[in-house]
């Protein structure tokens, strides 16, 4: 192997995973997640960006396929905001109920996380998951 072939591969072992790689792992991540939420379909599919019914449900019976970088994205914040959730509430019910429960922070204007959530906006799943990640400190 030549010096530049040898610079590339070095290069090439520090980047992540490529988007192919996480497809499969992101979607049963998902999926737990959104029966662990009791997730309707509806909710479902708008957190995920509204894909094509047809799609959306090839991803749940195959668990695999091509996802975009804003579908990685997305899902890569719903875990981050359970994950911030079983920090700060030990007891997953309450972790739970906080997701659907009205909020009087500024941020959610007295509606519940969730429903922030379902805007359809990928920023909003970063405003959730931000504001949690502050109440972890």
């Amino acid at each position: 192997m030549n010096a530049h072939a040898s610079r590339i591969a070095e290069a090439a072992s520090r980047y992540p995973p490529t988007d192919a790689a996480l497809t499969a792992p992101a979607l049963r991540s998902f999926f737990r997640l959104a029966e662990h939420w009791d997730l309707r379909v509806a909710e479902q599919r708008k957190l995920l960006g509204d894909p094509p019914e047809s799609t959306f449900y090839k991803w749940k019976r195959e668990q695999d396929g091509s996802l975009g970088r804003d579908t990685l994205e997305r899902i890569s914040y719903l875990l981050g905001i359970w994950k911030d959730l079983q920090i700060l509430f030990p007891d997953p019910a309450q972790a739970d109920a906080w997701l659907r429960k009205p909020n009087t922070a500024p941020l959610f204007g007295g509606h519940s996380a969730l429903e922030r959530m379902l805007s359809g906006n990928v920023a909003d799943l970063f405003v959730v998951r931000q504001y949690l990640d502050a109440q972890r400190g």
